[in-house]
């Protein structure tokens, strides 16, 4: 699989500075994180939500988890984790859970997190479990026009015993 075509001409054509990462292959936002050699608070990773029959996508840093209730308050209505056998058809140009935050390319609604809106740059996946791009935070603003709110907590370090 290769980074989507129409993220590419999305970025070319917004005249956006970016920089395409190889990574060896990673699946979890944190691991990703450490494959790029980036902090988490940088590391963009996508959370699928649904609130009724509408899929949304959700940006938050790969040190943060979803919360539910914040997300909740941010929409204005219910919302649950969104099931990947109901998103993948949204995403064919991408692997599963590889998918950019560019709800814009896909027809979706994008909400990003306080934290990741506070950053200079971002990065993220590019639609493959190897390739990641790393974007200022206002070229990608300019770029989706996401909605921005608190939708996320910290996920605290492990306790070693």
């Amino acid at each position: 699989m290769k980074i989507p075509k129409q993220l590419i001409d999305c970025l070319n054509g917004n005249k956006a500075s970016y920089e395409i990462l190889h990574h060896p292959e990673a699946v979890t936002a944190q691991r990703i994180a450490q494959a790029e050699h980036v902090k988490g608070r940088h590391h963009a990773k996508v959370v699928m939500i649904k609130s009724g029959e509408q899929h949304l996508i959700a940006v938050l840093p790969a040190d943060h988890q979803i919360d539910l209730e914040k997300v909740e308050k941010v929409i204005g209505k219910t919302a649950q984790l969104d099931s990947e056998e109901e998103f993948k058809s949204l995403f064919p140009d991408c692997a599963i859970g590889a998918m950019p935050p560019f709800g814009n390319l896909y027809g979706l609604p994008t909400y990003v997190d306080k934290n990741i809106a506070e950053q200079d740059y971002i990065v993220f996946e590019a639609g493959t479990h190897t390739d990641a791009i790393k974007l200022s935070y206002r070229d990608y603003a300019k770029i989706v026009k996401p909605k921005v709110g608190d939708l996320a907590v910290k996920i605290q370090p492990m306790k070693s015993g």
